[in-house]
């Protein structure tokens, strides 16, 4: 969880600086009084209750001099903490900050959405300069999972699936966790998180998002829920301008970013679903209660199998599981050839939250379908791994 600390005896800024962390950083702010610059590190850290900061953030109210050396001993100590100067940033103070090893230099009205954006990028270069100071070993281990939702057939909850694992996974792992439409004509998880996105991922696999994590990070979308979300294109046509090479550099830099990156595919198996199972280290088969969806699957299965495409962690879920509907589980293991990981059953809360577009795991719903639902990402938390060895597909059915 980032962790903030701003020196500035300016109530105001404060208060920006709290609005712009809550709901979307998950972290908490500390201030100090500006009188705290006469010492150095030592001064300003026994003042401070818990781990060392991520963010240092200095003024206003402070004296330029002062903040930058203070910031100069920082740089020097504490190479890990991103520090933020606020003053009016004239080019002769903008120069001396860089030497002074400074990230960012803002004016003190910074817009709140601007300095959110800010705080994100510094905490992801902390993050990253933390990984660079380890061993390298350590550093690969961090990789991020890539957990592909498929389905043969549009129309069988794949998104509802994908969105309710986002949300659940960021309770496990706050601000870690990163959704991506892949559906790139028709994708719902903008609706389905009732989200309003400035940018797409058209504009993420292009131009300079694409060759700097930080920079790409500064297109996603964020979710009161703690998790990030990069949206379809906002027309189908957009699509043309994205090719499975796109996906496959995009999906490779969220890896080494996030810990879940939760992938909503198009249903059936194109080119960028292709691209996507090639990444992936875990796929989410849904399947509905009807024997085109079924018989669909099936068909997945195989074609698969002969590419050698299905990913080490295999999940497979039931959707509007209904024991009126003539087909039972057991029939439908049979035909897909694989366990059944999870059964869900139909739910009337389900399409209701949806429509909402607030997951049911966002809330406090408690029905069969929720709990169907956390038992879908228990399957991705590492201590329910550890005490479930040797049981990863016994099934489990809710009713």
């Amino acid at each position: 969880m980032s962790r903030f600390v701003a020196i500035t005896a300016v109530r105001d800024f404060e208060g920006n600086i709290r609005e712009a962390i809550m709901g979307a950083l998950h972290g908490d702010l500390q201030t100090l009084s500006p009188e705290v610059l006469a010492g150095g590190p030592e001064d300003v850290f026994k003042q401070l209750s818990g781990a060392p900061p991520e963010v240092l953030i200095l003024g206003p109210g402070v004296t330029p001099d002062n903040a930058l050396k203070l910031a100069t001993v920082f740089d020097l100590q504490y190479p890990e903490i991103s520090l933020i100067l606020v003053a009016e940033p004239a080019p002769e103070l903008v120069l001396r900050a860089m030497h002074a090893g400074i990230r960012d230099v803002v004016r003190p009205d910074i817009d709140v959405n601007d300095l959110r954006v800010l705080l994100e990028r510094a905490c992801l270069a902390s993050a990253s300069r933390r990984r660079g100071m380890g061993p390298a070993a350590e550093s690969a281990q961090e990789r991020g999972r890539i957990i592909a939702v498929m389905s043969p057939k549009g129309g069988v909850g794949k998104t509802t699936i994908a969105t309710n694992l986002a949300v659940g996974l960021s309770k496990l792992a706050p601000m870690s966790v990163v959704i991506v439409d892949l559906d790139l004509q028709f994708g719902d998880v903008a609706s389905g998180l009732l989200l309003e996105p400035e940018h797409s991922i058209t504009e993420a696999v292009h131009g300079p998002a694409a060759q700097d994590s930080m920079v790409l990070k500064a297109f996603l979308t964020v979710h009161p829920a703690g998790l990030y979300a990069l949206c379809a294109p906002k027309t189908p046509a957009e699509s043309d301008y994205i090719t499975a090479s796109h996906v496959t550099r995009l999906l490779n830099q969220l890896a080494t970013e996030f810990k879940y990156v939760v992938v909503d595919t198009a249903p059936g198996l194109g080119e960028h679903c292709l691209a996507t199972l090639e990444q992936a280290t875990d796929g989410v088969w849904v399947c509905g209660m009807d024997v085109p969806s079924i018989r669909g699957l099936s068909k997945t299965f195989s074609v698969l199998k002969e590419l050698q495409l299905v990913p080490q962690g295999r999940h497979t879920v039931l959707n509007f599981a209904d024991r009126k509907s003539g087909i039972s589980v057991d029939d439908v293991e049979s035909t897909i050839g694989v366990p059944i990981d999870a059964v869900i059953p139909r739910s009337r809360t389900l399409p209701f939250t949806t429509n909402r577009g607030i997951p049911v795991l966002q809330g406090n719903t408690r029905d069969a379908a929720s709990k169907g639902l956390k038992r879908l990402v228990d399957r991705f938390d590492a201590d329910w791994i550890a005490s479930s060895q040797n049981k990863l597909h016994r099934r489990v059915v809710l009713t």
